[in-house]
């Protein structure tokens, strides 16, 4: 079986610093996806129970390599990388088209897997419009897999309810948290990972180019800025403990923070 992971080598959210109302991008951290880790570990999974390959794929700047190791000695068997030369500025649209060109350049895959969404954009729009893009099934928001032949059956996590479904390769999934529990790898599977074959392209391996991204990118991003949240300060003392719960709930009721 020939699994392909997509990940994102994103901006780690939790630790990015707000200067004159701005975020400050230059020097922040990178990581892998936190949900893109729970794809790779999905198709180790599989992998370990019916055999196959995994590569996984990136759209990002150079330093993604860094990511890919990690997700090489969790046990993905090789890893390319696309040079992104927007530094990041591009949108879904323009990553599709990368990721789905470099997917055609490899040899098929019957399975491909990604995170529901990223860390950073939190869209949940590269898995759905790779699919589309590449003419496949796809099955989103997968709490389970189970290979039955040619076919996948997966549990979708629809917020209410569970969702099994039966679709056959090749086709797409994304993947939510709760699938599992990433591994991580020990000291020797690190290094085992420095061996592994990492392939590098740039855009023009794919037949494609700076202006022809920006002209298949819809959205522009013209400017980031952060927020302060304000908190309200409510202290409630000095009084009965089953007192204190109950004028705390019927607050957090009228701010509308619980529902009844």
């Amino acid at each position: 079986m020939k699994i392909v992971v997509c990940a994102k080598y994103a901006l780690d959210v939790a630790e990015l610093k707000i200067s004159s109302g701005k975020p400050v991008l230059e020097g922040a951290r990178r990581k892998v996806s936190d949900i893109d880790k729970n794809a790779v570990e999905a198709a180790i999974s599989i992998k370990e129970k019916y055999g196959g390959i995994i590569k996984v794929l990136c759209f990002g700047p150079i330093s993604a390599k860094e990511g890919l190791k990690e997700l090489l000695a969790m046990g993905a068997d090789e890893a390319y990388l696309i040079e992104d030369p927007s530094e990041g500025m591009l949108d879904t649209a323009a990553t599709v088209e990368a990721l789905a060109l470099a997917i055609q350049k490899m040899d098929g895959f019957d399975l491909i897997l990604c995170g529901e969404a990223t860390i950073d954009g939190y869209t949940s729009q590269v898995g759905p419009r790779l699919a589309e893009r590449l003419k496949v099934p796809q099955i989103t928001y997968v709490r389970s897999i189970k290979i039955d032949g040619n076919n996948v059956i997966a549990e979708r996590d629809l917020e209410d309810v569970y969702q099994t479904v039966k679709v056959p390769m090749p086709l797409l999934i994304t993947v939510t948290r709760e699938i599992n529990t990433p591994r991580i790898p020990n000291l020797m599977a690190i290094l085992k990972a420095s061996k592994k074959p990492i392939t590098i392209w740039k855009i023009e391996d794919l037949g494609l180019s700076k202006d022809k991204l920006e002209q298949i990118s819809s959205l522009h991003t013209l400017s980031l800025e952060g927020f302060t949240v304000e908190r309200k300060r409510i202290i409630i003392k000095d009084k009965p403990v089953d007192e204190a719960v109950q004028e705390l709930i019927s607050y957090l009721l009228k701010e509308k923070v619980l529902g009844v």
